[in-house]
């Protein structure tokens, strides 16, 4: 997963934009939701925020904040020093012990990254977060159920990734209550 990720870098927006492979994609509402969903980051109290797998940062720079950007991928932080030059950007694996002292944040947030989290992940990641702040924000995909995928990048190169999809009652469960932010039909935003 880590170098799928890193290859996948300079491209991943091309999902939110619908550019590259994803022009043309039958996404009834997506330019529309994208907007709710930013609404609702941007709602957000403003937080010492740790972004755990920011990626390229677009959902980062919704966060109102002093933000802490964390990715295990250069090709990621690299695309991400452009979007957010006023965030600290750290390198390391979200599914380690983080460089961090217990309570260094008010929040932790992640986009698109617990739903590729298989169980015994979940629980590494769930403990992390909860060491570093009071308040978990997830973003994720809407829906239901798991599998594993096949992903074709734009070189051709293909890769195997895990996906799992919530509704915002699910993914609350999970993560032992809070509030949902978004609930969409292709997003769901929840604080724990």
């Amino acid at each position: 997963m880590k170098v799928y990720y890193d290859a996948r870098a300079p491209e991943y927006d091309d999902w939110y934009y619908g550019q590259g492979q994803f022009v043309g994609s039958d996404r009834p509402g997506w330019k529309d939701e994208l907007a709710a969903l930013e609404a609702a980051l941007l709602s957000l109290p403003p937080a010492r925020t740790l972004d755990v797998a920011c990626g390229t940062g677009y959902l980062t720079r919704w966060l109102p904040g002093q933000i802490t950007g964390l990715d295990q991928s250069e090709g990621m932080l690299a695309e991400a020093r452009a979007k957010l030059p006023e965030a600290t950007l750290v390198k390391a694996d979200a599914l380690d012990r983080l460089p961090f002292d217990d309570g260094a944040f008010e929040r932790v947030f992640t986009g698109h990254f617990y739903g590729h989290l298989e169980p015994a992940e979940c629980e590494r990641f769930l403990a992390e977060a909860r060491r570093l702040a009071p308040e978990l924000v997830v973003v994720d995909s809407a829906g239901s159920g798991e599998e594993w995928q096949e992903r074709t990048l734009n070189d051709g190169t293909r890769w195997r990734v895990y996906k799992r999809w919530f509704t915002p009652d699910t993914l609350l469960a999970e993560l032992g209550g809070g509030r949902p932010l978004h609930d969409g039909r292709w997003f769901v935003a929840v604080a724990s």
